[in-house]
């Protein structure tokens, strides 16, 4: 199914989504690759508050590349979801609703999203000069000295993603390797 939906994202419409869905988000989401997560992971356990507010929001694991004059960013592809699993679960039971990326996620990142029915979205990898044309505006709101690693705020306008996972679990790879294997 095709669905376009503005960011953030609330519960309601996360548990909407259906691993296989086409979407286009529009509105705010945010950037946060691994050396960022890191550093949220820290504030945490400081007990301190982290720079964006996670509930209801979407991230992106995305570290562009410099714009081109004129352009609000570069090319902006996915980075593999899988080296933010061991961040992941503690977010999103702070509330974020959903994640960017690309790749499998973990059996522990896969049971956080069901126990706070959020989503993880798969951006095309290869795609990122196309995806850039989606975003409208970019802000580094973060950690500015990590460079690409930054935390971004992003205005997007119908930046397509596909649902991978869904708020009940269903993974969008092992189903389609299972109907792939009975074909």
């Amino acid at each position: 199914m095709e669905r376009h939906i503005k960011s953030p994202i609330d519960k309601e419409r996360a548990k909407e989504l259906r691993a296989g869905d086409y979407v286009y988000l529009t509105g705010t989401i945010y950037t946060a690759r691994d050396a960022a997560h890191k550093r949220m992971d820290e504030a945490l356990e400081r007990g301190e508050e982290l720079p964006l507010e996670m509930r209801n929001n979407v991230i992106y694991y995305m570290g562009p590349s410099p714009a081109r004059e004129g352009r609000p960013i570069g090319s902006a592809g996915p980075t593999t979801a899988s080296r933010m699993d061991k961040y992941a679960p503690a977010l999103l039971d702070l509330g974020l609703t959903g994640m960017i990326g690309k790749g499998k996620r973990s059996e522990a990142v896969k049971e956080a999203i069901v126990r706070n029915g959020a989503v993880y979205f798969a951006a095309v990898g290869g795609a990122g000069a196309l995806l850039a044309g989606s975003i409208k505006a970019s802000e580094v709101i973060a950690y500015d000295d990590l460079g690409t690693e930054a935390v971004r705020k992003l205005e997007v306008e119908n930046f397509p993603v596909i649902v991978v996972i869904d708020s009940t679990g269903q993974d969008l790879y092992e189903s389609a390797i299972r109907e792939y294997c009975k074909l």
